[in-house]
């Protein structure tokens, strides 16, 4: 049997993303709890509710046991609608439980990842037309402030927006996230005021923090066509593509955002970018279906016999890693990388240690080409509330019993804290951990 590491340089974070809402609890001030609370739009019915129960204090088990594995960074998010409740008044009380959560990371060893907006608007926001209308951009600038203000002393590593894509796409093309709507071209309005209000917010946390690194995170989607030979195919993956990892990119490297509608001119938000993160999950497979015109004729899927999460919504494609860094290095050469999610949701665990194995081994692939990678936080350290799709996808490291709060170890909890420990993955930890994979990562 081979003997090897795979190595990553020294000062490489490793950890976990969490997000507010998925995992705090009653966050009964934004529109996704609004959203909840209606039927027919999560999954069984189900709501966040207590979620994690962070806000009542259960983020110090958390991060003890991210520490206890080898952790030495953590990515999670500020809530909007706690920190300003109403637009004229802020919560300091919200402000200093952010703090201690923090400094909590701080004495554990970990460096924190702030995100300043994951999916979420206060409800005051939400009934002035959110991010709809560019007015909301001074407003998120006003919010990043004090946020920054607030939390300076703790944290240095700042993302604006997580999945600005997604976050436009679904709640005002598809219609799976709120508001529900169906319009592609205010989908677009939407993503273009997010790079506005990034971009404000990038020159607002450099005002009072020079030293800081800011940016976003994006949900990066590669896309195969399906059957290559076929122009058909070949144009719909270009289209859907482009329409949905590219619009906000573009914005941001070169002020003016590309859309399947046209383009939109963003010259603040040009070159507002210390680091780009990727969100990576999977590869779609994309043909052209007449029968799809909301999704712009396209259709996603994964190939026949492809290693599938539990629902099926992702499949194992590690090679995706590597060809997302290689886009990110060939769009923005030498800007640093850093991947801020990367999971699957498998409530047994008989899938994830292969793909965490699986993809972290592509990421050494990448940095060994010396491109600038600089940390993984895997999705996620406790399993949590997954937005549409409510508590049927089971993510965490450590698996929650949502009726009693107990935590319950999973085995690829183990292995991604020797991975964090070794600052490596080594031929013995896939042996132990995913024997199946070994040949691929190890071959004789």
């Amino acid at each position: 049997m081979p003997i090897a590491s795979f190595h990553f340089p020294k000062g490489f974070l490793w950890g976990a993303a969490t997000a507010a809402h998925q995992v705090e609890g009653n966050n009964n001030n934004n529109q996704w709890w609004a959203w909840e609370q209606q039927e027919g739009y999560i999954v069984n019915g189900e709501k966040s509710g207590l979620a994690c129960d962070w806000w009542g204090g259960r983020w110090k088990e958390d991060f003890d046991h991210a520490a206890q594995g080898g952790q030495n960074a953590h990515r999670l998010s500020v809530e909007w609608s706690r920190i300003q409740p109403a637009p004229d008044r802020w919560d300091e009380d919200a402000l200093e439980h952010y703090r201690q959560m923090l400094l909590g990371l701080r004495e554990r060893g970990m460096i924190p990842m702030v995100t300043l907006h994951h999916f979420t608007d206060p409800l005051w926001l939400d009934d002035f037309g959110g991010w709809e209308t560019e007015a909301v951009v001074p407003l998120f600038e006003k919010f990043t402030r004090k946020v920054v203000e607030a939390l300076k002393d703790y944290c240095s590593l700042w993302c604006t927006i997580n999945e600005p894509n997604i976050y436009a796409l679904s709640g005002y093309a598809a219609g799976a996230f709120p508001p529900g709507k169906k319009d592609l071209r205010l989908a677009m309005r939407v993503q273009a005021n997010m790079a506005r209000g990034h971009a404000a917010a990038y020159r607002a946390i450099h005002a009072i923090q020079p030293e800081a690194r800011v940016g976003y995170a994006l949900h990066y989607r590669p896309m195969l066509a399906a059957r290559p030979g076929f122009p058909l195919d070949r144009l719909e993956r270009n289209i859907l593509f482009n329409a949905i990892n590219m619009a906000f990119p573009t914005a941001i490297s070169t002020g003016v955002m590309r859309t399947p509608l046209g383009k939109v001119r963003t010259p603040e938000a040009k070159g507002t970018q210390d680091y780009l993160g990727l969100n990576y999950y999977s590869v779609d497979s994309v043909t052209f279906d007449l029968r799809k015109p909301g999704e712009l004729f396209g259709h996603r899927f994964y190939p026949q016999g492809s290693d599938l999460s539990d629902t099926g919504f992702i499949a194992n494609m590690p090679e995706g890693m590597f060809a997302t860094i290689k886009w990110a290095v060939n769009s923005y050469p030498g800007l640093p990388l850093i991947v801020t999610e990367n999971g699957i949701e498998c409530a047994d665990d008989h899938i994830r240690p292969r793909y965490l194995a699986q993809h972290i081994h592509q990421i050494w692939r990448a940095v060994n080409f010396n491109w600038p990678v600089k940390g993984y936080f895997h999705w996620s350290l406790v399993d949590n509330f997954e937005w549409e799709r409510g508590w049927t996808q089971r993510f965490g490291l450590w698996e929650l019993n949502i009726r009693t709060q107990a935590r319950r170890k999973r085995p690829s909890a183990d292995l991604y804290a020797e991975i964090c420990t070794e600052n490596g993955l080594s031929s013995e930890m896939v042996q132990k951990y995913c024997p199946e994979v070994f040949e691929k990562l190890f071959p004789g």
